[in-house]
C-alpha cells in the first residue's frame, strides 16, 4: 500500500476497539523499521498523518494510534489528561504489543513519535518499555511522576519552540539534562520564536531532523 494512502487496523485495549492508521511502504517481505505516532490533546491526527506519510515514503512502517478511542475522548483538557493518562499509557503499551506482531514489523526497530500530549505519552512509555528503541518528541516532555518509575531511557530527539505558550521550553531543557545525566544519546533543537505547533520552514526542518534521527537509530547496522 502506498505510504500516502493509509489502511486502518483495529485492536482491543481494556475492552475497547482502538484504531491504527497504517502507512506501509512496499517491502518485498523485508522487515521494516517501525514508528508508532501519537497525536496531541486536540485529538486531530492530521499532523501525525502527514509525518507518517513522509516516513512511509522513506521506507518506514508507520502506525498512527487513535488512543482517545480507549476513553471516548475528543479533546483533552488538563483534568481529562490527569484522569486518563495511565489508561492511555496502557493503550500505547497494547498498541506496541499489537504492532510488533505485524508481518512487516522489525520488532528490534520500533520507535515512538509523539506530538504534545502524545510526546508525553511516548516518553513515559519509553521510560518503562524496553521494546521502544527511540523517541522523537515534538513540544512535549517527560511527566515528573515518571522519574520515580523510570527503568530506562532510549535515544531521543527533542524538538521544541522557544516561545511555546502551552508546553514551556523548560520541559525540553529538563529532558535534555536528564538524558545527559543518564548518558543517553539525544539531539535537541529549540526553534527561536516558534510556538506550540510548527509551520513552514520550522516544520520542514523538524521533519528532516526526524527522518535523519530515525534512520540513524533504527538502522540495521
Amino acid at each position: 500500500m502506498p505510504g500516502n494512502s493509509p489502511s486502518q487496523l483495529i485492536f482491543t485495549s481494556g475492552g475497547k476497539t482502538i484504531r491504527l492508521d497504517a502507512y506501509l511502504p512496499e517491502s518485498n517481505g523485508t522487515k521494516l523499521p517501525t514508528v508508532i505516532a501519537l497525536h496531541g490533546a486536540g485529538g486531530d491526527a492530521t499532523g501525525s498523518g502527514k509525518s507518517a506519510a513522509l516516513l512511509a515514503e522513506q521506507g518506514f512502517a508507520v502506525y498512527v494510534l487513535h488512543y482517545f478511542d480507549r476513553t471516548d475522548t475528543t479533546y483533552a483538557d488538563k483534568p481529562t489528561i490527569l484522569r486518563n493518562f495511565p489508561v492511555w499509557m496502557k493503550t500505547l503499551w497494547d498498541a506496541v504489543s499489537f504492532v510488533e506482531k505485524q508481518t512487516l514489523v522489525d520488532t528490534q526497530r520500533i520507535a515512538l513519535l509523539g506530538f504534545s500530549l502524545g510526546a508525553y505519552l511516548s516518553l513515559a512509555n519509553a521510560s518503562i518499555d524496553g521494546r521502544v528503541k527511540a523517541v522523537v518528541e515534538f513540544f512535549g516532555g517527560l511527566p515528573r511522576e515518571m522519574k520515580l518509575f523510570m527503568r530506562r531511557l532510549c535515544p531521543t530527539l527533542i524538538l521544541h519552540g522557544e516561545a511555546d505558550p502551552t508546553v514551556p521550553v523548560s520541559e525540553a531543557h529538563n529532558l535534555q539534562r536528564l538524558l545527559e545525566e543518564k548518558g543517553i544519546p539525544h539531539e535537541i533543537k529549540i526553534y527561536p520564536g516558534a510556538g506550540h505547533g510548527f509551520e513552514n520552514e520550522v516544520w520542514r526542518d523538524a521533519g528532516l531532523r526526524t527522518l535523519q534521527f530515525l534512520q540513524k537509530h533504527l538502522s540495521t547496522a
